[in-house]
């Protein structure tokens, strides 16, 4: 009788500890869980670049900076390449210095290679392997696009994808004067 009450005893405690643990995760308030915002610096990063050598923002200060996050697999991501390709292939962004990085979130080399190749990219694509970049920049939902001015300031942030380059172009609007 009195193992039957220690046991009863046991497992009325473990459920108040867990149910209490559980309500205190469950209950922090994501309002104040915060990312990168329009107005602050953007945060600095360094990954691998798919085609050379690692890659950091700071090596563009200076230059109008579109960092693009992504995976192969997202329906969006895949539909709106084809603009981000033609608004760095454009002329006149070139000549505005317009930088543009793609940063592919958690996916094999070899898996982005393939992608890259299938869809001719010619800027550069870096890999957040480990999810750390994504993770620092709040990425929760993708794609996600930063337009970072030439101090380093972001100037507008695009949750969702592009559905044509004059989308595009109003935000380099914000970066590029």
């Amino acid at each position: 009788m009195i193992i039957i009450r220690r046991i009863v005893l046991v497992s009325i405690l473990a459920t108040i500890l867990i149910g209490s643990v559980i309500t205190t995760a469950c209950s922090e308030d994501l309002g104040t869980v915060r990312g990168p915002e329009i107005g602050n610096m953007a945060p600095e990063f360094q990954l691998n670049n798919l085609n050379g050598p690692p890659v950091s923002l700071n090596d563009f200060r200076g230059k109008p900076v579109m960092v693009n996050f992504w995976t192969s697999w997202c329906p969006p991501c895949r539909s709106e390449m084809p603009f981000i390709q033609n608004t760095f292939t454009d002329k006149i962004w070139e000549d505005k210095g317009l930088v543009v990085l793609a940063i592919d979130i958690g996916e094999s080399s070899s898996t982005v290679r393939e992608f890259v190749e299938n869809y001719g990219l010619t800027f550069p694509v870096l890999l957040d392997s480990t999810r750390d970049v994504s993770l620092e920049y709040y990425i929760r939902g993708i794609p996600t696009t930063f337009f970072i001015d030439r101090e380093g300031i972001i100037q507008d942030i695009r949750i969702g994808p592009f559905s044509s380059v004059a989308e595009i172009e109003r935000s380099l609007g914000k970066i590029i004067r």
